[in-house]
């Protein structure tokens, strides 16, 4: 027997040893309320893993050097560093997932209960839904691949040409607009505007003294039409990429001149954008996504039991190496706030429901309830705790927390209820099973239910049903509300809307989140806030616009000579100018004449410095425009008016996070 039959055989015993805890882990999604994707995973070995985790989850991309430096960075932190790949999932229909078939059979659970979470958001999240209704990504990015390696195989096409062509698209990948539909371009011929004279001129080959004698500068200027001096486009366009697709020009070197685009390096444009657009959402909910996977993984390995009694060591130890990883960590962040999320809706509702209790008013709240009995009366019905083979007679089919159906099936010995107890339950009945206000982790938190959360609740009720006493309230709470309310913002939000919303003082404080800064004073990073405007600022800074610089077109005949005028919409974080100046240079190539951005700079004078050091307090700097320009040559900059770049700057925080149509 060959090598590659003895792999494949022990990949597919591996593969049957996991099919029962992937067909059960999708059925309990399912009844905990999600919609996932159809999943199929696939077996691979350690160095397999790599390379997907190097091709960003896929099994084929388009030739280029940054695939060699992520794997290898991948494999260093693997030696080096200790790290471990537990799961790549894509955003795809069906989703398809990879699992290392070196990992222990607690790992593959894992993974595997993750993934269905992830195919859900995939699924459900509007975001996705921008790209397409139906992604195919395995395919688009194969087909890309073997279009971009057929330019490279052409002898006509100068190999390192391409890849020199896709660095400089690279630099521009998030400069996009995510928040509308992918669209593609139609018409193959870019849209020329119109051309500055002198450029027709230098066509002709004129000697300069010719050309200062038959036509002067005045002679030049009255032939450059009215409408010139207008800006295009009217207004700034942040899908840079597509700018430059249907009007940049590229840069001979040979003559010194912009060229039209060769098809192949329109269309490696447009493939590249394309592919910018796909990855757009997985960038713009990092947070909620990876958040939603580990909150419901927990629920499904820890509470739910998918990791039996000698599995759950190794997972508890599998997800301490998730959520305490080093630095910032969506993980965590995410698995937090979802968790306070459902406890602050659950809470919602309890209060609700009190309030509506003859004589318990917002007022008199807290004196006629005592918090610590309504926890108590919500805690599940212990029949919910004790459901195995020998407890089925006390289920009443009629109950709605019971799946009737699954119950027969069970009392007839078909469904192994010692093992899956959820599956005798419906939804409602995992709802209480797992009602998130009386678990030991959230002991404390209806009683931080304070006097003006109790106004602010009771200002807006206008239910006029009431109850006669408290039993008779918290008979009638729903217990589904909070994940009902998870599902709701599943749907619609985004990391920056997501933290923009839900973010509160409570949740800062509980979960101990502080700004910090380096302070001219001390010289040395010190913590600075715990105020959750603070605190929400840091972090929304990190996710708008994927947490690059969002720079727009704003006009594409800048001083009326077809330069290529980009803005940096300046939130209160300055360019790193070295940077910038590289990528105006990589911009220059694709536009194939001078380039030139505006943004705003923080100026500090030594003196204020030392003078605000001595006094015990922090410099404030001097906000001034400046422009810098590239013309192929070399790079220039200059100081601006305030007037000049005012519009740039943001009264607070421009997060400009929602497209018009959804705030509506």
């Amino acid at each position: 027997m060959s090598d590659t039959d003895t792999e494949r055989r022990r990949k597919q015993r591996i593969a049957e040893g996991l099919e029962e805890p992937v067909r059960e882990a999708n059925a309990l999604a399912r009844k905990l309320g999600l919609d996932p994707f159809p999943v199929t995973y696939w077996i691979i070995d350690y160095d397999e893993m790599n390379e997907l985790i190097a091709y960003g989850g896929f099994q084929e991309r388009y030739p280029h050097w940054r695939w060699g430096m992520s794997y290898d960075r991948q494999q260093k932190q693997n030696q080096f560093l200790g790290g471990k790949a537990f799961e790549i999932v894509n955003n795809d229909n069906p989703s398809h997932a990879f699992l290392q078939e070196s990992n222990a059979l607690a790992d593959q659970k894992a993974v595997i209960t993750h993934v269905e979470a992830h195919a859900d958001f995939f699924k459900n999240n509007q975001w996705f839904g921008l790209f397409a209704d139906d992604p195919n990504a395995a395919a688009m990015l194969a087909n890309h691949a073997d279009t971009i390696e057929s330019y490279m195989d052409d002898p006509e096409v100068d190999r390192e040409a391409v890849e020199e062509w896709i660095d400089h698209v690279l630099c521009l990948e998030d400069c996009i607009d995510q928040h509308r539909p992918f669209s593609t371009i139609d018409g193959d011929q870019p849209h020329r505007e119109l051309e500055d004279i002198a450029d027709r001129l230098d066509s002709l080959g004129l000697s300069e003294e010719v050309r200062r004698q038959v036509f002067d500068e005045e002679w030049l200027e009255s032939q450059r039409p009215e409408e010139e001096s207008g800006s295009f486009p009217a207004e700034p366009d942040p899908d840079v990429l597509s700018f430059l697709r249907r009007h940049g020009m590229a840069y001979d070197e040979e003559s010194g001149r912009a060229v039209e685009y060769e098809d192949w390096q329109r269309e490696t444009l447009e493939l590249l954008r394309r592919e910018a657009y796909y990855f757009a959402p997985q960038k713009m909910t990092k947070v909620m996504n990876e958040g939603w996977a580990a909150y419901w993984e927990s629920m499904m390995m820890g509470e739910e039991g998918f990791a039996e009694a000698d599995e759950f060591i190794h997972y508890a130890d599998h997800q301490a190496q998730v959520l305490n990883s080093p630095g910032f960590n969506p993980y965590k962040l995410g698995k937090e706030l979802w968790e306070y999320i459902e406890n602050a809706t659950n809470r919602r509702e309890v209060a609700e429901t009190l309030l509506r209790v003859e004589g318990v008013t917002w007022r008199n709240f807290h004196d006629r309830v005592d918090l610590d009995e309504v926890r108590a009366a919500l805690e599940p019905d212990a029949m919910l705790d004790r459901l195995g083979a020998a407890t089925l007679d006390e289920l009443d089919p009629d109950d709605p927390r019971v799946d009737a159906e699954a119950l027969e099936s069970a009392r007839a010995g078909d469904v192994d209820v010692d093992r899956y107890p959820w599956k005798v339950l419906s939804y409602e009945g995992l709802c209480e099973r797992h009602y998130s206000l009386v678990k030991p982790q959230h002991r404390g938190f209806l009683k931080r239910l304070t006097q003006s959360d109790l106004e602010r609740i009771a200002r807006y009720m206008f239910d006029d049903a009431r109850y006669a006493s408290v039993e008779e309230a918290l008979a009638n709470v729903d217990r589904c509300a909070g994940w009902n309310r998870m599902r709701e913002i599943r749907e619609s939000h985004n990391d920056v809307t997501f933290l923009d919303e839900f973010l509160s003082q409570e949740f800062v404080e509980q979960n101990h989140y502080f700004t910090y800064e380096f302070t001219h004073t001390t010289r040395d990073y010190r913590a600075t806030s715990t105020a959750v405007e603070d605190v929400k600022k840091k972090l929304m800074l990190q996710f708008t616009n994927f947490g690059k610089p969002t720079v727009v077109v704003e006009d594409a005949n800048y001083n009326n000579r077809n330069e290529l005028l980009l803005s940096h919409q300046y939130n209160g974080v300055m360019l790193d100018q070295r940077q910038a100046r590289q990528v105006l240079e990589r911009v220059f190539e694709l536009w194939g004449r001078p380039v030139n951005l505006k943004t705003i700079v923080k100026q500090l004078d030594d003196h204020d410095v030392e003078v605000a050091r001595r006094r015990d307090r922090e410099p404030v700097p001097e906000e001034v425009g400046v422009l810098v320009r590239y013309d192929g040559d070399s790079i220039s900059s200059e100081e601006l008016p305030w007037e000049a770049v005012e519009h740039l700057a943001a009264t607070d925080v421009d997060y400009d996070t929602k497209p018009d149509e959804w705030l509506a």
